[in-house]
Formats: structure tokens, sequence, C-alpha cells
């Protein structure tokens, strides 16, 4: 079953309970935690939600909001691709029972020399991942060693692991220059994790949220839903829209809902929710 969730990341001036709330109300049927530490794209501070250097004094609190408000936490986001980082993130996600962790790749596209370095730092990880219980995810990210599809077969080919998987991030495929829906066909295989969102034009930034928000954009999101439900893929789907700290909460709350409704409405039209 395809479960369609939300970052909190979105909701990153707010705290947790807000941002779990707004995202129930939306109709969202999950939720991926952001550990994401510093500032984003849009000078903005991201939304820490999840404080890995002291993630067991905030773990209890984490799982009885969850069980109060009814919203599951089906991945954390971590972002980019340090090995301390993602060693707390497997702890903390072992212990509230979050299944995925989601990294970004380290190092420049077009070097051989940081890809070798990226991909072997995930294999490892992805090995300690398995001890714990955990998926390691990392997805393609524009300017970096793994930037688009020749670049993630490379990391499947030579990572082995049950407890490694693809993110796949449709926005950043597109502005790397390849058809999203296109490229998930060559990677399905190995999906465990979908980060969602649109993007307008080549970047290569995403744009403000509200471009970000789905259906606003180029991409054929209909299509690219359509191929994950070809492929029967089951696991979490999350909306990822960056720069909402610098927006309230009226208008947070209206892109979480909007994204909802247009992606429930995209699977509804590949006959795969009611």
């Amino acid at each position: 079953m395809i479960t369609l969730g939300a970052n909190t990341v979105l909701f990153g001036r707010e705290s947790l309970r807000t941002a779990l709330e707004q995202l129930k109300w939306a109709g969202y049927d999950g939720a991926e935690i952001s550990a994401l530490d510093g500032v984003g794209a849009f000078g903005d501070p991201l939304g820490e939600h999840l404080h890995l250097d002291r993630w067991a004094s905030e773990a209890t609190e984490i799982k009885e909001l969850v069980e109060e408000i009814g919203l599951p936490l089906t991945a954390m986001e971590v972002g980019p691709l340090d090995e301390t980082r993602v060693m707390q993130a497997f702890e903390a996600a072992r212990e509230i029972g979050i299944g995925v962790v989601n990294i970004g790749p380290s190092g420049k596209n077009g070097v051989p020399e940081d890809l070798a370095a990226c991909i072997d730092r995930m294999a490892r990880l992805a090995a300690e991942g398995e001890k714990a219980g955990v998926t390691l995810c990392v997805k393609a990210h524009v300017g970096a060693s793994i930037d688009n599809t020749e670049t993630t077969l490379k990391a499947m080919a030579e990572i082995d692991s049950p407890a490694f998987g693809i993110d796949m991030d449709p926005s950043h495929i597109h502005r790397n220059g390849e058809v999203p829906k296109e490229a998930l066909k060559q990677v399905i295989s190995r999906v465990k994790h979908v980060h969602i969102r649109d993007c307008f034009g080549p970047g290569p930034a995403p744009g403000a949220p509200e471009i970000q928000t789905c259906g606003r954009g180029d991409i054929d999101l209909i299509g690219y839903c359509q191929v994950l439900v070809d492929a029967d893929y089951d696991g979490p789907v999350n909306v990822e829209i960056i720069g909402g700290s610098a927006y309230d909460l009226v208008q947070c709350a209206s892109i979480a809902a909007e994204n909802r409704g247009y992606l429930n409405a995209c699977f509804k039209a590949c006959q795969t929710r009611t």
C-alpha cells in the first residue's frame, strides 16, 4: 500500500505537534520527521523536529505525539551524508519505530573519486542500518556525486544490502534534464521511499514553496504516480516542500492541503486509492 505523507520540514518554524496536527487535518496517511539541521537554500532554518544529538531525550515525547494524533512516522530525513548523524538516526529510528532514514549523497557531480567515496560510505552505513532494522535511502541530488539515473544505477549495482534503497525525488531528476517518469522505471526495483514535489523550469533551485506544490510545475506527476502503481510500489510517498520556515502557519497549511489533494487525485486516477 502506498502511504501518502509529508515531511514536517514544511512547518519548519512550528513545533512538531503543530506540524503533525496540520498534516493529519489535511488528510495525510503519515509523515516524515525532519532531522535536518542548519539553513536551507532560502536562508531559512530547515526545521529540526528531531535533534539527533539529543534524540534519546525526545523519543518518548515523539512516540506519545504520534499515538495521540494518530499519524505514523514513515521516514526520517537526515540530509547530507554524515556518518555520525546517520548512526544516531539509526538509533533514534529503531527506538521511535521509523523504518526509513533518508540522506543526500556527498561529493560533487562529475568527480569519480567523490562518487566512489560516497558509495563506499553508504555501503558501510547500509550494513549498520541492516543491524538496526532500518532502511537507508539516498536520492539523486543536483550538484552532488549522485545526481542522475546513471550514478544512481551505479550505487544500486555496488551496494547489495537489503537495507539500502533509492529515495526517488522527481524534482532533482527533472532539474538534471531527465524525464522523471522514465528515470523512475529504471530504478524502481530498488525504490524504497519517494520524496515528491513539483518544479517549474530547469532550476537549479526548486523554486518557492508554492512553486514546488504538486500540480503547479512542469513535471508529469500523474505519469510518475502511474509508474509507481504499475510496479506495485509498496511504501512511503512523502511530499517534501522546502522553504516553509519563511511562511506563516496558514500558508504552510494551505500548501500541505493542496499537495495532498492533488496527489490523492493522481493516485485515484491510477486506480490505487479510494
